[in-house]
This record gives C-alpha cells, structure tokens and sequence, in this order.
C-alpha cells in the first residue's frame, strides 16, 4: 500500500477479520453468503394479503435471488397474481411457493467466489417452461462449488420453440448471465443433456434466429458436453421444478427436496458427463476403455482379440477382417500398429468430446504452446490414432481463436519482380519523398528525394509538406536535368497519377518520352534507404 500512495484510515479499518460486509452480503475466505438480517427480514414477513404487499415482499426477496437455487421456478406461482387480469385468490400453491422461499433463503448455501485463475463450468438446461443454469467452479480442495444460480421463467413466443431452440435458448441466457467471468476465458465447458445440439449448431440449415445465436456464440471459447438429464441435476432442478409449470398451478403437489447440501448436488454435475463422451474429471484410461463399448466398430474388435473364435471373426467386415492383425490389447485398451516395426499407438473411439480433449491438451493447454497443425499430428500421433486424424487436427488448428488471433496470416505473397539493372550513371532514377522532419526557417518540413540507381547518388532537396507536381517538376529539373540531363526511368513508390503531372511537367519543353514505374516500397529500396537514414542521421 505504501509503494502504491494508498491511505487508510485505521480507525475505519477492521483486520484479521473472519469475514466482513460488503454491499449487503458477507464474504469470507469460504465464499460470499447473505446478510442474515436481510434473510431474517423475509423470513418473519406475513403472508401477503393483497398485490401490493405480495410485491413488496418478492421486491425484498428479489435481492437474494442469486443464493437460490430455481428462485424463478419458487416464485412463479406468486407472480402469476401480479397480472392485472388476475382476481387476488390466495390459494394453498401459493402458500407453499411463499413458504418454499422462506426456506430456500433461510438455507442459502455459502457462494465461491469466482477464480480467474481456474476453469469455468456451465450448466444450463431448458424444459417447456423454463431455463435455468448456474456457474461453477473447483475450488483449491477439489471440490466443486457453485458460483451463481440464475433462472427465468419462458416468454410466450419463446414456449412455441422446436426443442433444440430451447436449450440454445439456456445456453444463450447463461452466456449472458455470466459473461463477466466467460468472456475472453480460454475455454470452459458447457454441459447440456440434449445430445442433438452439437449436430444442430453445425447444421447447413439455419433458422435466422439460430444464426443469430450462433454468432453470439462465436464471442465466447467453450465446449459443449452431452450429459444425460438425469446425471445433470442441477440445471434440471432449475428448469423443471414442478411449482414452475403453469400447467399444474390448480394441482400443485410438493415434492421434497432429500438434498438440501447445494455442494453436494452441484459435485453430480461434473463427476461425469456420460459413458460416451469426456469429462475433465475422469482418468483418461479409463475414458477410452468407457467409450469402447458406445463404439459397435472397435467393441467388435475388442471381443475378437478377447476371444479369437470364428465366430467373432465372422461378425467384423471384410476390411477389418484383412487388417486385425494391426490391432492388440494393453489391458483394457486397444492399441493400433501398421507392422511389427511400428510403435502401437491407442486408438481413440469415434467420440468428437474424447477426442477434443486429447486435441486440447496436445494444442491448446499451456504445455502444447499453439503449434501448427503438422507438430500438433505429429505429436499427438506418437501416443493416439483414430482414422483421418489429420483432417481432424487440421480443422481444429484452423478454428483455434487465439492462434487466429496472435499468429501472422498465412497468406501467399505474390513474388517479386526485380526492376531492370542500370548500366550507366543516371539513367534510370528512383525518387521519393520524406516528411514529418523539423521545420527549417522556411517552415518546410520535408525533403524531396533523387537517387541515382547506378552510382548511389543523391540528391535531396528541402520541401513543404504541401508540395506540387509542378514544384517537384522544378527541382527534377534543377537536381537531375540540369547536371545530368534527361533519365530513361524513374522509380517511384508514391502515387502515381502525382508523378505523372510531375514528369509531364519535367519533360514538355524537352520533348522526350519518359519511363514511370510504380516499384511500391518494396522495390524502391535505395530511395527509401536515403530516406531514412541520411536526412535523419544528420538530423539526429
């Protein structure tokens, strides 16, 4: 504090705190949890007994939101009494729904706070009513911990979406909700249990409205995980709660909640996303041996090599037929070689989620460094193979965003065309211009350029930074003309319609045909050598 200039009052300070309030919460080294008087202050608040009380009460409720989890879904049954259409009838459903957020609050869970330095997860799920998600995080036991819960209830137009939309629709609503921590992360994982979304993301046929969200999408560096809704239960919670259904208001049936431990339910979320696609959690070895039996092509090689019987022969192709004798077993997992002198190699099933994450640690972790797409093969090639891996580290090399980013265009530059060599003195000219230099008496801050091609002459003339054609036509004259007469050429990187008047200027009266060529600063190197170093080494 003393080297940054920060003063303290210590009479404001408090140290070696357990924990402090901060706008209207309480953080501590565990987590942030609520200001137990603001849950005290909703907890002991009557049941409403008109509109008017009924919001001010889910107004003060409403700043704790994020402490509960399918807040939205809790109160849906009470805000259904707010439309102006709808009769005040305090009925059981909304009794319960008053008392489940009582509950929820008084049994807020203590929030992570949010680590920049660790990886991001997002749950998100959608049901016919609702989406919902929350960010998670481990923290430094290991554990997993929820950093915010988020849920809102559908629109109308948005209740008529195909099922797909829906669940790019909680995708798109958690983005949103957490883009402070997600934008710009290297990459985190989005978990959803509707395993058509990562077809319908890379269909050719796009709704507008999918195209929409999917260049919102492309701000953001992610991965998108398939788990099975019964393996995702919090997001699921967040969406489905039965009080969340309009459908079943008239018949609203409590259904108990045995997990009150959030830590516990949010540790379901990532302890696997299912047995045919990758979890970070999961041992590697075990992953692929997992994914095996999803694949009907490696699991009928693996019960021949298990059981080298006719029959399990008969039941391969052809094809594989003539090349089992490349594959093998290393315990639990199948190995793949080309001959004897071959070094065997894992063989990675068809799962696009296993396969991104081998791509992703051999690439993108801090280890791979961003290297191109033939040391990013050849590297994973040593260890892994699965057919047209190359083409697979290809695409994923090209839609890399960093390396987009931060890598230089790989674009083919047209080649270059030598200009003619000069064989005498002063027949062939280059000529430029250089400005921005300190202004002399005159007030001119530029100078005006002559170089012979052959000699390396120069020749430098002072100019304003306004100069003409028929200015620069004067000193060509003066500088060149008069000492050494008329040149063939003349090389110019500037523009040429300017040079054009310039020459015409220069050369009317003798009545001479000229030479212009646009060499470009590439090929006018003497002149912008002259340029640079001698008026400003002198200058300096």
């Amino acid at each position: 504090m003393r080297e940054n200039k920060l003063y303290v009052n210590l009479k404001k300070c408090v140290l070696s705190a357990p924990e402090i309030p901060v706008l209207g919460c309480y953080v501590s080294k565990s987590g942030v949890r609520a200001d137990p008087e603001k849950i005290s202050s909703i907890c002991s608040w009557p049941t409403p007994k008109n509109q008017t009380e009924l919001r001010q009460w889910l107004g003060l409720a409403n700043y704790l939101y994020k402490y509960t989890k399918d807040y939205a879904g809790l109160i849906q049954p009470m805000s259904s009494l707010l439309k102006k259409d709808v009769a005040w009838t305090w009925r059981p459903e909304h009794q319960d729904a008053f008392d489940a957020v009582k509950k929820s609050l008084a049994s807020a869970p203590v929030l992570m706070q949010p680590d920049t330095s660790r990886p991001f997860h997002v749950v998100c799920d959608a049901s016919d009513f609702a989406i919902g998600c929350a960010l998670m995080q481990f923290d430094a036991e290991g554990r997993k911990r929820v950093v915010s819960y988020q849920s809102r209830q559908m629109k109308p137009a948005e209740k008529n979406y195909p099922v797909h939309d829906k669940e790019l629709l909680a995708m798109r609503y958690a983005l949103i909700k957490f883009r402070v921590y997600l934008l710009g992360e290297q990459t985190f994982v989005v978990y959803t249990d509707h395993a058509s979304l990562r077809t319908a993301m890379k269909s050719p046929h796009l709704s507008q409205r999918m195209a929409r969200w999917l260049s919102f999408f492309a701000e953001y560096n992610f991965v998108l995980h398939y788990k099975p809704g019964k393996n995702k239960i919090l997001a699921d919670a967040l969406s489905r709660r039965p009080d969340y259904d309009p459908r079943r208001l008239t018949h609203h049936q409590d259904i108990p909640d045995d997990d009150d431990d959030d830590d516990d339910c949010a540790t379901c979320v990532t302890l696997g996303i299912n047995a045919t696609v990758s979890s970070p959690v999961l041992p590697l070895r075990q992953q692929i041996a997992d994914a095996y039996e999803e694949d009907a092509f490696y699991a009928a090689i693996i019960r021949y090599l298990r059981n080298p019987t006719a029959d399990t022969l008969a039941k391969l192709t052809r094809p594989t037929r003539d090349a089992i004798t490349r594959y093998d077993r290393d315990g639990d997992l199948l190995t793949y070689a080309i001959d004897t002198l071959d070094t065997p190699r894992v063989v990675i099933p068809a799962d696009d989620d296993l396969r991104a994450r081998l791509v992703h640690e051999y690439h993108d972790a801090p280890a791979g460094g961003h290297l191109g797409r033939e040391k990013t093969f050849a590297a994973l090639s040593r260890d892994f193979f699965w057919p047209r891996m190359y083409k697979w580290i290809r695409k994923w090399v090209r839609s890399c965003e960093i390396c987009q980013r931060v890598k230089p265009a790989e674009y083919k530059q047209a080649p270059l065309r030598p200009l003619p060599i000069a064989t005498s003195a002063w027949r062939s000219v280059s000529m430029d211009f250089i400005f921005g230099l300190p202004r002399d008496a005159e007030g001119r801050t530029g100078v005006l350029v002559f170089v012979d091609r052959f000699s390396k002459m120069v020749n430098l003339a002072p100019v304003a930074a306004d100069v003409t054609a028929d200015e620069s036509a004067e000193l060509f004259l003066d500088l060149v003309f008069r000492h050494h007469g008329l040149p063939e050429s003349i090389v110019s990187d500037r523009d040429p319609p300017f040079h054009i008047r310039v020459l015409d200027a220069a050369v009317c009266a003798a009545g001479h045909l000229l030479a212009y060529v646009h060499g470009g600063p590439s090929r006018d190197g003497w002149a912008n050598e002259a340029c640079e170093s001698r008026p400003r080494g002198r200058i300096a």
